[in-house]
């Protein structure tokens, strides 16, 4: 699930990520245009393989996945990624480049961990889709890559 993401490009590689994966991927507005040439160009021919759902806020999108643990990913937690134990139907939270997650959605009740990946001292952040990639694989990876070939 990207909240409010900015960047056409990140978000047309996480549909390229979801298509290969079979993840969903959840886009919470306010977003681009979904026919930005730059989201088309990133997703390659990947769009209809992917399963795409665009929520008008974050409550509707949580409505939408009613029964899912939602993990957000931010450089202010404390436990790593790789240490969570990622069930089937977990929801996977990144925030809007550059920003990342606002403290009010990091407080959400429906939150139940945050996760962080490890960089080097003195960075930012990585990519959206990156940090996305990381993660849906991990999470892959631990539920046996089911579909997977």
């Amino acid at each position: 699930m990207f909240h409010e993401p900015r960047i056409a490009g990140n978000t047309g590689n996480a549909i390229r990520l979801c298509a290969a994966t079979g993840a969903e991927l959840h886009l919470v507005a306010p977003l681009f245009a979904l026919s930005e040439p730059k989201l088309r160009r990133a997703g390659l021919d990947y769009h209809d393989l992917a399963h795409v759902v665009v929520h008008a806020d974050l409550a509707a999108a949580l409505a939408a996945v009613p029964d899912a643990r939602v993990l957000a990913f931010t450089t202010q937690a404390t436990i790593r990624y790789a240490d969570v134990t990622y069930r089937d139907g977990d929801v996977l939270l990144f925030g809007p480049e550059p920003t990342g997650l606002h403290d009010d959605v990091l407080a959400h009740p429906r939150i139940t961990t945050q996760a962080r990946i490890p960089m080097l001292a003195g960075r930012r952040s990585l990519n959206l889709a990156n940090a996305a990639a990381i993660a849906t694989y991990e999470a892959w990876r631990q539920l046996g890559f089911p579909g997977g070939v």
